[in-house]
C-alpha cells in the first residue's frame, strides 16, 4: 500500500475537509465502507486489521450477529418515544441487568443518557445533590469528556482544553500513580492530602473521580493499594467515590468492570463506549440512596435510554457472558504483551509495555529512557501502520503511547496479523 491516500480515500478527504469543522480531527484518510469482527474495509476494497475498535467501543466486534439481530428486532418495533414520556421493557431489562453486574453488594439503580461526557457530568450532579456539597477531586492525564464540567475535569489540555475555558470551578487535580515515571501511591494521595490542607476542605468536596486505568492519558493502571486507600478516604470525609469505567467497562482489562481486579465498591460508575456495541448509549450505575438524590425530573435527556441502544446493550452483554469474553481478554493480554515484550529487547524506542487483560500500551521514548517520549514516532508508527494495513491509536500526556484496543472477538491469527504489520512498520522507521 502506497503512502498517499487511495483515490475514493482522497476524494472524500477533500469533501470532508471542506464541510466538517477542523476541530473535529481525522487520524488517518482511511474511509470505511464495511467492518466485520476485527477487519476494516475502504472505499477502495482495501482490507484493514482493527487494533482500536472504534476507540475500545466495538469489545464484541463489528457487527456481531447477535447484536445486529437485537438491533434489527427493535428497529421492528420502534425506535424512540422517550424513555421519561412513555417507557419500555428494554430499558427496565438492561437497568437490572447493569445493576447486577456493576461491583459491590449495595443495592444499585441505573440512569441512562447518550455519551460518555453525559454521564460523567450526571454523576457530579448526582454527587452534589447527596452531599449538599460543591467541589471535586480528578487526577492529571485524566480523560472525562468533552463537554465543560467533564473538560474541566479532565486532565489534559492540549488539545482537549486549548481555547475553550474559563471551566467550572471548585475542580482540583492531583498526580495519577505512575511507577514508571516515578510517582508513587504515596506521592499522589500526599497530594490529596495538600488539597486539603492548603487549597479545600475535605467537607466542600462532593466527590473524586478517577479512572481505574487511565485512557487518554496513557493506560496506566491504578495500583490496588492506591484506589483501596482513596475509597478509604472518602468513606472518612463522606465524599463520593466515582470509578469512570467508560474505556476499562464491558471486558476490557479481563473483567467486566476493572474495580473488579480490586475488590472495591464505587458509589458511582460511569459506563459507555462497548455498554451497546457501537450505538450511542451511556449509563450511570450507583448506590440506590446516592442515585436517588436529585429531585423528580432533574436527571433526563431526550435520547436517553434509546430503545435500540438498549436492545444492542442486552445483546453485548449476553455475547460477552456466552462467549467468555473476559476470559478472552486475558488471552489475548498475554499474546500481545508477549509479542511486545519480545519486540521491546531488541528495541530502545519501546520504553514499557503494559496494560491488564486487553487494554494494552506500548510506550515510545528515545534510547529506553523513560523521560524522553517520542511523540513524532508514535505519529509516523500510526501512518506507517495504516499504510501497511493496521488500524492503531496513540494517546498519552506527551503523545507517545500505542494503545491496542482489538475486538475481544478477535482470532488468534487476526491478532498476529496485526502484530506481524506492527513490527514490519516499526521496524521500517527506526531501521
Amino acid at each position: 500500500m502506497s503512502g498517499q491516500p487511495s483515490p475514493q480515500n482522497q476524494a472524500l478527504h477533500e469533501r470532508r475537509n471542506a464541510a466538517i469543522s477542523r476541530g473535529m480531527s481525522t487520524m488517518l484518510p482511511v474511509y470505511v465502507k464495511r467492518a466485520q469482527n476485527a477487519e476494516l474495509w475502504d472505499e477502495d476494497g482495501r482490507r484493514y486489521v482493527d487494533f482500536a475498535g472504534g476507540i475500545a467501543v466495538v469489545n464484541t466486534g463489528h457487527v456481531h450477529p447477535r447484536v445486529k439481530e437485537a438491533v434489527l428486532e427493535q428497529l421492528d418495533a420502534f425506535t424512540h418515544t422517550c424513555v421519561m414520556i412513555t417507557p419500555y421493557r428494554v430499558a427496565v431489562e438492561l437497568a437490572e441487568k447493569l445493576n447486577s453486574l456493576v461491583p459491590g453488594p449495595s443495592p444499585k439503580k441505573t440512569m441512562f443518557v447518550t455519551t460518555g461526557a453525559e454521564a460523567v457530568e450526571n454523576a457530579i450532579k448526582i454527587a452534589r445533590a447527596h452531599t449538599g456539597r460543591p467541589a471535586v477531586i480528578a487526577f492529571g492525564g485524566g480523560f472525562h469528556g468533552r463537554t465543560f464540567m467533564a473538560m474541566a475535569l479532565t486532565g489534559k489540555v492540549t488539545p482537549y482544553k486549548v481555547g475553550f475555558g474559563p471551566f467550572p470551578g471548585d475542580v482540583f487535580h492531583a498526580p495519577f500513580p505512575i511507577e514508571y515515571h516515578g510517582v508513587s501511591v504515596e506521592e499522589s494521595l500526599a497530594a490529596i492530602d495538600q488539597l486539603f490542607k492548603y487549597v479545600v476542605e475535605p467537607s466542600r468536596v462532593a466527590a473524586i473521580i478517577v479512572e481505574p486505568v487511565l485512557g487518554e492519558g496513557g493506560f496506566y493502571a491504578a495500583p490496588k493499594e492506591f484506589l483501596q486507600q482513596l475509597r478509604k478516604l472518602c468513606d472518612q470525609h463522606g465524599i463520593v467515590f466515582i470509578a469512570d469505567e467508560i474505556q476499562t467497562g464491558f471486558g476490557r482489562t479481563g473483567r467486566m468492570f476493572a474495580m473488579e481486579h480490586h475488590g472495591i465498591e464505587a458509589d458511582l460508575t460511569t459506563m459507555a463506549k462497548s455498554l451497546a456495541g457501537g450505538f450511542p448509549l451511556a449509563a450511570i450505575v450507583g448506590k440506590s440512596n446516592l442515585m436517588d438524590a436529585p429531585v423528580t425530573g432533574g436527571l433526563g435527556g431526550t435520547y436517553a435510554a434509546s430503545p435500540v441502544g438498549c436492545a444492542a446493550a442486552l445483546a453485548v452483554i449476553d455475547v460477552m457472558q456466552k462467549e467468555n469474553l473476559c476470559q478472552r481478554a486475558e488471552q489475548i493480554g498475554v499474546r500481545v504483551k508477549a509479542r511486545l515484550g519480545a519486540l521491546q529487547k531488541s528495541l530502545s524506542c519501546i520504553g514499557d509495555v503494559r496494560g491488564p487483560g486487553a487494554m494494552i500500551a506500548m510506550e515510545l521514548v528515545k534510547n529506553r529512557d523513560a523521560h524522553s517520549p517520542d511523540a513524532d514516532l508514535a505519529k509516523a508508527l500510526v501512518q506507517r501502520s495504516a499504510q501497511n494495513g493496521l488500524v492503531l491509536l496513540s494517546c498519552g500526556v506527551y503523545s507517545n503511547v500505542i494503545r491496542f484496543l482489538m475486538p475481544l472477538t478477535a482470532s488468534d491469527a487476526i491478532i498476529d496479523e496485526g502484530l506481524d504489520i506492527l513490527e514490519r512498520s516499526l521496524r521500517e522507521i527506526v531501521g
